[in-house]
């Protein structure tokens, strides 16, 4: 959950296009949903179609069928010489006999990546319908193997085997240690350099191009570093945060398991298990996002769910996406389970209470409309539906997105949404507080000692809860100079109106600069500045679980890393 900044929460989303030249079978543009990382993209210009019979000294961006004999035998040979032959450019060589990518008629591949995260506009909880091939994401490890008995077996069933490394710095104005940051996300720790993520994904995703057949798919996903915070699951190795307050920890953001129906409608995508969340530009994922550091739109508001999820293509332009999930940030097995209530209250009476009352059945439904051939896209969204009262994220998500391609440089990528909770323990009436102190609720420091959800600081202090809400909208203004080197613009405005969500009552407005420069589609350096202002009370230089209030309306941070794939 986004609960990095001492007790708060979000979620995510982010596609991609991927060519499977490094095996020597499929080169295939694909648009899997926000998990999986976008790295590679179309080539400009397809390898020669004439035959070689001396491979020595011709480059297999030229001719394809060089690549082995470019590549060598030896597996650290040709890890090596695989992120050399990609050193400066925009993408894998392409196989010209690999498959088509997408499916006839489908609305144009909007973007490319190299430099975008995504290559088709972010919808989270399937892979890109119509536009994903198995087995397609450019791997140095997946080269490495290609030419062993367990490469060729995984290559010919669709099986992958990648991730990344993703270590961070940041150099800012604030001055508490840890946590001074915050509620800047992702870098809460100011003038620190951190492993933000090292990621393992094992995988195969759904063919959703072909239409004569169902296809499967599963993904294991496994990070650790700095950003398990921002991806804990209360119930899922969450005694890291919330017992410990570990600096560093793991998480598995994606356990599931997925069939592709292409039999109904334009086909459906039923995805099985723990997945990222559905709405949002962003995601938690490094490779997923446009800068470094996220918004505060993004940092507080849902980040993963569990359960079932469905999406259908009703034609090629009109997605609808409906889901049965058990909350936010809920496993399966905290779904009725109970706690002693140590100091029965009004709002927790009895002597017993849910151990998270956001962990119940919740419903999830979205819609996606892609047109003008592809250069515009709109998203409306309500994620994990239920009753809403006060749980570990228990936020109830109505948002929108929206997406406009002017030209190939320019793109803007546009968010709003409002999230709230219902019944939130009051931190402005004294019984309120005395009760959670005494161990009267779920998240109690009886219970969570560290980074538990905040309370509510209500308009009367009279009332025991009240509803907590917060409206957040942002923008993402993309200029692309040539194929390797985006810029990002992101001004924000966040009302976190009860300041449960980041533990101060007050309104936010932000700016972020940012450039995404990709030495290969394996390589990419995201430097950035960004500025942050609290305009009704001071939010930044704190550290609630050492009980340090905040001291400063404005934070100017300097940050960036370096993602390296393998």
């Amino acid at each position: 959950m986004r609960r990095s900044l001492f007790g708060v929460t979000a979620t995510a989303l982010f596609s991609t296009l991927a060519l499977q030249g490094a095996f020597g079978q499929e080169s295939t543009a694909q648009g899997p949903d926000p998990a999986p990382p976008a790295r590679s993209v179309q080539v400009a210009q397809a390898p020669s179609t004439a035959k070689v019979t001396d491979c020595k000294g011709v480059s297999p961006y030229d001719h394809y069928e060089c690549l082995d004999a470019y590549l060598g035998s030896g597996f650290f040979e040709r890890l090596a010489n695989y992120y050399k032959l990609e050193w400066g450019q925009a993408g894998p060589p392409s196989d010209p006999n690999a498959p088509p990518s997408r499916r006839d008629g489908w609305p144009a591949t909007p973007e490319t990546s190299p430099p975008m995260p995504f290559t088709e506009w972010p919808y989270g909880g399937s892979e890109n319908i119509g536009v994903n091939r198995s087995g397609s994401v450019d791997s140095p490890l997946m080269v490495a193997l290609g030419n062993t008995g367990i490469g060729n077996w995984m290559n010919s069933n669709g099986l992958q085997v990648y991730g990344w490394v993703d270590p961070g710095f940041n150099v800012s104005n604030m001055t508490q240690k840890p946590g001074g940051n915050a509620p800047a996300a992702y870098d809460y720790t100011p003038n620190r350099a951190q492993l933000d993520q090292l990621v393992l994904y094992i995988e195969r995703t759904a063919d959703t191009v072909q239409t004569d057949h169902i296809s499967w798919g599963f993904r294991i996903s496994g990070l650790y570093g700095e950003n398990y915070r921002y991806t804990t699951s209360y119930g899922l190795a969450s005694n890291q945060l919330l017992k410990r307050n570990d600096v560093m920890g793991y998480d598995f953001p994606m356990l599931y398991v997925e069939a592709f129906i292409p039999q109904i409608a334009e086909g459906m995508l039923v995805r099985v298990g723990r997945f990222i969340s559905l709405p949002d530009i962003e995601a938690q994922l490094a490779p997923n996002n446009y800068m470094y550091t996220h918004s505060m739109t993004y940092s507080y508001d849902n980040y993963t769910n569990t359960g079932i999820q469905t999406t259908t293509a009703i034609t090629k332009n009109f997605f609808i996406q409906l889901g049965l999930v058990d909350g936010t940030e809920a496993p399966l097995w905290h779904v009725g389970k109970k706690e002693p209530n140590l100091d029965p209250n009004p709002l927790f009476p009895n002597p017993t209470f849910p151990k998270d009352p956001g962990a119940r059945p919740s419903i999830t439904g979205c819609f996606r409309y892609n047109f003008n051939d592809g250069k515009d896209n709109i998203n409306g969204c309500a994620d994990a539906i239920n009753a809403g009262n006060w749980g570990y994220n228990n936020l109830q998500w109505y948002g929108f997105t929206a997406y406009h391609k002017f030209n190939d440089h320019w793109h803007i990528s546009y968010e709003f949404y409002d999230e709230h909770q219902n019944n939130v323990l009051n931190q402005n009436n004294p019984a309120a507080l005395a009760a959670y102190l005494a161990g009267g609720t779920p998240f109690s420091p009886q219970y969570i000692p560290f980074n538990s959800p905040f309370l509510a600081q209500c308009k009367s202090a009279t009332v025991f809860s009240c509803k907590a809400e917060a409206l957040g909208t942002v923008a993402y203004i993309n200029y692309s100079p040539e194929p390797m080197d985006n810029f990002s613009f992101r001004p924000e405005f966040y009302d976190d109106k009860e300041g449960q969500r980041t533990g101060t009552k007050t309104r936010y407005v932000t700016m972020g600069l940012g450039w995404q420069h990709w030495l290969s589609p394996q390589i990419e350096l995201r430097p950035e500045v960004t500025w942050y202002k609290s305009l009704d009370a001071p939010a930044f230089n704190g550290n609630p679980n050492a009980g340090i209030p905040p001291d400063r309306h404005m934070a100017l941070i300097g940050s960036g890393d370096i993602i390296i794939h393998w």
